[in-house]
């Protein structure tokens, strides 16, 4: 079930970003990261192991979001598509105008679910990425 990251998820939020990420955020950021007041943390937690994670930056109007991750036998199973919900719920009643996000290039299957929540592309970041270099997809969702 999807809820709130607290301080107690923070050790295996880690060690989800190690695993999904070849660029991972670290404990600290994380940590600094649920007690922002502009960012919005969500995972998904199924008999106490953390499968997936979200974060999303709220900020004059506008969301962006920074993370979204599952680990990778649990994909496909609907737990990215509930966390992209509660990231635009959330970013709806505190009357966001728009949300955007990068996306690497080659990341179809993360391309298409962020289509079917009205993303489209709009720019493109050459060489964002490392370990390896990829170029990366600004898309934006206006007019929530």
């Amino acid at each position: 079930m999807i809820r709130r990251m607290e301080p107690c998820h923070l050790e295996q939020t880690a060690w989800l970003e190690k695993v999904c990420f070849s660029e991972n955020w670290s404990y600290q950021l994380l940590e600094a990261g649920i007690h922002s007041l502009y960012d919005v943390y969500y995972v998904w937690e199924q008999e106490s192991r953390i499968l997936g994670y979200c974060c999303l930056r709220l900020l004059a109007g506008e969301g962006e979001i920074q993370r979204i991750a599952v680990l990778p036998e649990y994909r496909r199973l609907g737990i990215g598509r509930k966390m992209m919900e509660a990231m635009v719920n959330y970013a709806t009643k505190n009357q966001a105008y728009a949300i955007s996000l990068e996306v690497r290039e080659s990341n179809f299957a993360a391309r298409r679910l962020y289509e079917s929540f009205g993303f489209a592309a709009e720019a493109v970041r050459r060489g964002y990425y490392h370990n390896p270099l990829e170029d990366a997809l600004i898309m934006w969702r206006r007019g929530l």
